[in-house]
């Protein structure tokens, strides 16, 4: 246990693909991220749990997402593992560290409370946090998002100002927390958690930013992609062995797409957005040095999920436009223009679109499917470990197996503080982690299996074999070794060992409360037919 307890910022980029930022492989200017990685450590196989709010959860207590009521989103699907708040059998871990003397912050998306603008205990300031600024909901505008609050007050109306951007404001408060915190409580260490939205649909970016990447996409998808592969051999974040995945079957070949300037257009303002959070880590960073707290603060990076595909369609469009927590106009009165109209250039605040499947096979390359699926494209995230007091191989990559549970078990460990069976008089579940410490010197920490499960896709990982579902398809499996991009399945090849790691995953589900997808269709299908049969 260390005499001095190191400070902690944890930062989560949001629908944002393995191969996006440039120290992974990608074409989008991050030089703060990539500092930071030759400053620390990169992963290659750290993996989150393929959706947004479980992911958050996980990564907030440690537990998989079932286990802490977010089963899958934030909607109440009335069974206790898919209740859609944080319930009272998980511990946070700001709720750890305040409880061990640590001042605790958070700016940005919280998105783990079925309450959007109600004060519940699965809010943020009731579940460890001393100071929260962010929106509770999950997606929304980046220029009048709804459910902005601090503390536990809605501020809404701050978002009037005209030079309001949601990312620049995370960014903004996150350094405030960090000066005031210097000043008022120097000799205390803190937990700063920043969660942006970015680079999660609408697409929303400042002009300027976007004009920067004019025409950097104008090769298409297929050839960017063949091109960020070659980069990730180059940098050993990839195998040159494994093959890149084929385009997926939803996107045409790019010689074929009618409206090439709409397209580059969506890429454009993706690339903005990834952008200006870059910058906003970048205005961290030089807080922290000028505050001298760089050298003793870990810094975590990584995103919720892989690239996301979604459409923003018509039957999207509807559905969101019903929702409370969309904005129907703009600040000034003007009706916003939902879906991806290819007549509707993306970027300003009366649109709202998303970058598609194409775009989202670019920024998971070399791997296959999205947002949602555990195949590697649904779970592989970029992960980023800075910390120069304790981590000495400068700018080195890692191969070890880690996800999201890892983050708790290593905050605990360098922190030195006893993980609770009870915490203000309930019950906690065990920590289901491993400590990463032992990677930081390029050592095995003896990770046992990692387990997957999100809407019936699933998966389950031991050592070099990975067993995969596509819900409701048959299993796959796969020598991760030999083709970590899911191509060629084995099993018929070898049918007992995915027998074996079948059986296992279905004693980790039943021990985790995962609900079999048939049952959730049916207990949705009964909780929304109304909702369902309007689309």
């Amino acid at each position: 246990m260390q005499s001095k307890k190191p400070n902690i910022v944890l930062i989560l980029a949001d629908d944002m693909g393995f191969s996006d930022i440039r120290c992974y492989g990608g074409e989008i200017s991050t030089p703060n991220l990539d500092n930071l990685a030759e400053g620390g450590i990169r992963f290659t196989q750290f993996f989150n749990t393929a959706r947004c709010s479980p992911s958050r959860a996980s990564l907030l207590t440690g537990l998989h997402p079932h286990q802490t009521g977010i089963g899958i989103l934030v909607d109440d699907y009335s069974p206790e593992g898919y209740a859609g708040d944080l319930n009272n059998n998980c511990i946070t871990i700001a709720e750890i560290l305040k409880e061990n003397g640590y001042k605790t912050y958070m700016s940005g998306k919280w998105h783990v409370s079925t309450s959007k603008f109600e004060v519940r205990d699965s809010w943020p300031n009731q579940r460890g946090f001393d100071h929260f600024y962010g929106t509770i909901v999950g997606a929304g505008s980046y220029y009048y998002p709804i459910s902005l609050t601090r503390d536990n007050k809605n501020i809404e109306q701050e978002t009037l100002n005209k030079d309001f951007y949601y990312t620049d404001a995370i960014t903004n408060n996150a350094v405030k927390y960090i000066n005031q915190h210097y000043k008022s409580t120097p000799n205390t260490p803190f937990f700063l958690y920043v969660s942006y939205t970015a680079p999660h649909w609408p697409l929303h970016a400042k002009k300027e930013v976007i004009e920067k990447y004019k025409g950097r996409f104008k090769d298409g998808w297929d050839t960017l992609r063949k091109e960020r592969l070659e980069r990730q051999v180059d940098m050993n974040i990839i195998n040159e062995k494994w093959k890149l995945s084929d385009r997926d079957p939803r996107a045409s070949p790019w010689k074929d797409v009618r409206h090439k300037d709409w397209e580059q257009r969506r890429m454009e303002v993706y690339a903005a957005q990834v952008d200006i959070m870059d910058k906003g880590i970048g205005k961290i960073v030089d807080t922290l040095k000028e505050n001298k707290l760089l050298e003793d603060t870990l810094i975590i990076f990584l995103s919720d999920n892989g690239g996301c595909a979604e459409p923003l369609g018509t039957v999207m469009e509807k559905i969101a436009l019903a929702d409370a927590s969309t904005r129907k106009y703009t600040r000034s009165g003007e009706r916003v223009n939902f879906g991806n109209k290819h007549s509707v250039m993306p970027g300003g605040e009366n649109t709202y679109q998303s970058y598609g499947a194409a775009w989202a096979n670019l920024s998971n390359t070399p791997f296959r499917k999205f947002k949602k699926w555990t195949h590697e494209g649904g779970i592989a995230t970029p992960f980023i470990l800075h910390w120069p007091k304790s981590i000495k191989h400068k700018g080195e990559i890692r191969h070890q197996q880690a996800q999201l549970t890892d983050i708790m078990a290593t905050i605990v460990d360098i922190t030195g503080i006893e993980y609770p069976k009870k915490f203000k008089g309930r019950t906690i579940l065990p920590l289901e982690g491993t400590s990463l410490v032992p990677i930081f010197n390029n050592k095995d920490n003896n990770k046992g299996m990692l387990f997957f499960e999100h809407e019936g896709n699933a998966a389950v990982r031991d050592g070099n074999w990975k067993l995969v579902r596509d819900y409701p398809e048959d299993w796959e499996l796969y020598n991760m070794e030999e083709d970590r991009t899911e191509l060629n399945s084995l099993i018929d090849q070898y049918p007992n060992r995915a027998l074996k790691m079948k059986k296992t995953y279905e004693e980790w589900a039943k021990r985790c409360g995962v609900i079999p997808r048939e049952k959730m269709l049916e207990i949705q299908k009964k909780r929304f037919r109304k909702l369902y049969s309007k689309y």
